[in-house]
């Protein structure tokens, strides 16, 4: 794939024709609330956010829904996304929707391009991340989305969100699982997470079970600019700045997921 059709392949009329069907998904069954999507500022930026849900995590189809409607479906929304999602026959939809590989010129390139794109370090470790855990930010000591911002020359608008760790009961990751499956390479992850759901109960991954109608709360918080802390903690981006940026980044969306964890009532209910 050219860098060219990278970009071209999203498409913004198949965007604005599926987003009705997402949003009444998203709005019905999760009673989705995102609040802050005028944090957003105009040209490139890099959003990142906490992913929960397990197989099931909603945060993209969210946040895609609420930014086709602060800024409309002509806007580019970008999401760094695994591998896995490109295959089979999925593939080309997921590419329509502005879907593009996880790495750093994939990255660069969309940033570059003055783009809005969306990446969750934290991935499958984040997403599967046992419930009594569900409102800690832990990205698995992930940065490379810091040095794709100042490389690129973009804020970071921090995202957080809570309810979504709340479709299943997560036991565990099952990393000592994940090590011994013979799937492990076909799937490219290291984790066997055991789950409790309906209407199965005990699975892996909660592959089969149906997941809960809970209440999702997202907040979009004010940008960072790398670029700026860079030039106060070092000129140079060296691992040190890297690791101080990313530690800023990760203390603001703590302070703010736990003030989204005092404000909720109820479990599932919100």
């Amino acid at each position: 794939m050219s860098d060219e059709s990278l970009l071209d392949e999203r498409d913004p009329a198949y965007v604005a024709k599926v987003m009705p069907m997402i949003k009444l998904a998203m709005k019905g069954y999760f009673r989705s609330e995102v609040r802050g999507m005028d944090n957003v500022p105009d040209g490139g930026a890099l959003m990142v956010g906490n992913h929960s849900g397990g197989l099931y995590a909603m945060d993209v189809p969210i946040i895609a829904v609420a930014f086709a409607d602060a800024f409309g479906p002509e806007r580019p929304l970008y999401t760094l996304a695994h591998d896995m999602l490109f295959t089979g026959l999925a593939g080309p939809i997921f590419r329509k929707l502005g879907f593009v590989p996880a790495d750093r010129e994939s990255a660069h390139e969309v940033l570059a391009s003055g783009a809005v794109t969306i990446v969750f370090p934290g991935g499958d470790y984040d997403t599967f991340r046992p419930t009594l855990k569900a409102n800690v930010i832990d990205f698995e000591g992930r940065k490379g989305y810091v040095r794709s911002a100042l490389a690129a020359g973009v804020p970071i608008v921090p995202v957080v969100s809570i309810g979504g760790q709340e479709q299943q009961f997560h036991l565990t990751r099952g990393q000592w699982l994940g090590r011994l499956s013979p799937l492990r390479k076909v799937m490219r992850t290291d984790l066997l997470p055991i789950t409790f759901g309906f209407p199965f109960g005990l699975t892996a991954a909660g592959v089969g079970n149906i997941p809960l109608p809970t209440k999702i709360v997202t907040q979009v918080l004010e940008p960072i600019d790398p670029a700026a802390l860079s030039a106060e903690l070092g000129s140079d981006p060296d691992v040190d700045v890297i690791a101080a940026i990313d530690e800023i980044v990760r203390a603001r969306m703590q302070e703010a997921l736990d003030q989204l964890a005092r404000d909720r009532r109820f479990p599932v209910l919100g």
